[in-house]
């Protein structure tokens, strides 16, 4: 009797595991079938239609990108619209970005990141249909979340249904961070989920809508093209950069806690071969790793340019995935505000606050709180967003 107990409890277990801290799993994208591969499950609602389409560099069909598959196919695209970094997906972090016409196909662009971040009516004019397909990487101050929610609005204001073609998200494997008070809303941080939310692109879709998050609590007409072969526990290294200082998987892993340097005095390696891999600053002097910002094609004027920024290579940490795996590690940031300041130096911005989504982060690193300490402080908030998040999840 008493095994057959502890058999029940360990099955109870192992599924809790499986489903709230998956241990990560590296794979290659060409494994999983996107929704945008799925050609016939979405040609059905866009044939005959005028099509506006959200895409960028990545939104691409094996080796096709998905403009030119659509065309290829007799769809006839009226608009393509662009999110931040642009439709070719050059251009730097937070540059205006214009309309344009497109060389290679001859269609217009209207920027999302540019005049205005929302479709306008009239761009929306003689638009059946939306198709949104850009490669999101699960992390909340990551943009394209927040061209999600301004495309589903605009549609839903103007009686037009958006298809999102679904693709994986590298960071879908765990949920943490702190949940983001109203209070800081901005578009690198719009709705109360936390850093890392752990749902594709598509199950975020569906909970902007069952949330009634669209202005006024409207509703966009929404189809979701589900993925095939995903699993929450994949690492998907992606085949092409989502963004210009996302260059590899690496870089996408270290992202969600990373990112919160720019919202400091110190380097995340923007204008080097290595983003997002690494940090330093002149004053910070971590052993006899050091690295030069300089200007690039992902970073034209990048933060500390020229100087020798001391610091760590957390490659390293990355390929230590299957140990370091499902959490948002705080120990780095702490540790370079404690070495970093003085009565002379601000180490926070005024753009770490939206980062974070809260001012109590700053706040408790600047009182001595341990990492334990300050996550602790979110569980409750992460809680109840778990409760949200399970009636919108697709996949297992």
């Amino acid at each position: 009797m008493l095994n057959k107990k502890l058999l029940f409890f360990f099955i109870v277990f192992f599924n809790l595991s499986m489903i709230v801290g998956q241990r990560p799993n590296l794979v290659d994208y060409s494994l999983i079938t996107t929704g945008a591969q799925q050609f016939d499950e979405y040609k059905k609602i866009i044939e005959d239609k005028n099509v506006g389409v959200v895409a960028n560099k990545a939104s691409v069909v094996k080796d096709k990108h998905l403009v030119d598959l659509l065309m290829a196919n007799g769809i006839s695209i009226a608009k393509v619209f662009s999110p931040e970094h642009g439709f070719r997906g050059d251009k730097d972090a937070g540059e205006h970005i214009d309309s344009k016409i497109d060389k290679l196909t001859g269609l217009q662009i209207v920027s999302l990141y540019g005049n205005h971040k929302k479709p306008t009516k009239a761009d929306l004019e003689n638009i059946d249909v939306v198709i949104f397909d850009l490669q999101d990487v699960g992390v909340r101050f990551y943009t394209y979340i927040s061209t999600l929610t301004y495309v589903m609005e605009a549609c839903a204001e103007n009686n037009i249904k958006l298809v999102v073609l679904d693709r994986p998200n590298p960071n879908g494997f765990y949920v943490d961070g702190p949940v983001l008070e109203m209070r800081n809303k901005s578009f690198v941080g719009m709705h109360p989920v936390p850093i890392v939310y752990g749902m594709t692109i598509g199950e975020y879709a569906k909970m902007i809508n069952g949330q009634s998050w669209l202005e006024g609590g409207i509703k966009c007409d929404l189809t979701v093209i589900q993925l095939k072969n995903y699993k929450r526990n994949m690492i998907v290294k992606l085949p092409i950069k989502p963004s210009p200082n996302l260059p590899n998987w690496e870089s996408v892993y270290l992202y969600p806690f990373l990112c919160l340097f720019e919202g400091t005095i110190v380097s995340v390696g923007r204008g080097t071969d290595f983003p997002f891999q690494v940090y330093g600053h002149p004053k910070l002097m971590y052993g006899s790793f050091v690295f030069t910002p300089q200007p690039n094609a992902g970073s034209s004027k990048p933060k500390l340019m020229g100087e020798n920024c001391y610091g760590q290579n957390l490659k390293g940490y990355a390929h230590n995935y299957k140990k370091n795996g499902d959490k948002i590690d705080l120990l780095f940031l702490i540790e370079a505000y404690n070495t970093l300041t003085n009565d002379s130096t601000e180490f926070f911005n005024n753009y770490f606050v939206k980062l974070a989504g809260t001012d109590k982060l700053e706040e408790q690193i600047k009182m001595g709180w341990t990492e334990e300490k300050i996550k602790g402080s979110w569980k409750p908030d992460l809680e109840k967003f778990m409760d949200i998040r399970k009636k919108y999840l697709m996949y297992n």
